[in-house]
């Protein structure tokens, strides 16, 4: 019963997928995940296990008339890589997401009319209904961004890019 909503989202990906979309291999991405979000989050003493749920969990807050103060609360965020048969499985678990789709920020127009494009606008029904739906549209962008970035970690576009533009 936490705070919030308890999102996971997740997605088996085959080894042709993660070659054609990611240019890397499923190995590397599970190595990338590991070094990364588990190691590296360790040793920096964070509370979230990711490469980076805050930013999409902050932009969907802001878009979207949510308290912008609990971004850092709702991306506490753990992200999996685990190797299988045919690929890999990627899951985001974000165990406490605090939304809401009535009140506060939400009649705001802008953030209304993003709640509205998303089908999450009022309470649903059963009341409640469109803050789960927001959640999990949250859930779903999370682990979009965590498979965008792990994937040009793996694949090195991302060095190349700092390099290239010097921001090394």
């Amino acid at each position: 019963m936490g705070r919030g909503r308890s999102v996971v989202a997740g997605i088996a990906l085959s080894h042709e997928l993660i070659e054609k979309i990611f240019k890397t291999d499923a190995r590397s991405l599970v190595e990338v995940n590991y070094r990364k979000n588990l190691v590296g989050s360790a040793r920096a003493g964070a509370l979230g296990f990711n490469a980076h749920a805050t930013n999409v969990v902050a932009a969907m807050f802001i878009a979207c008339g949510q308290d912008a103060a609990h971004a850092i609360d709702g991306s506490t965020c753990i992200t999996t890589v685990d190797l299988t048969e045919d690929g890999i499985y990627v899951a985001v678990t974000l165990p406490s997401l605090p939304v809401g789709t009535v009140g506060g920020g939400t009649g705001v127009e802008t953030q209304a009319e993003c709640l509205r494009m998303l089908g999450a606008a009022g309470g649903g029904t059963p009341p409640g209904a469109n803050a789960k739906k927001l959640a999990e549209i949250i859930g779903a962008a999370v682990l979009a961004g965590e498979l965008s970035l792990l994937g040009a970690l793996a694949a090195q576009h991302l060095a190349r890019a700092h390099q290239k533009l010097g921001r090394g």
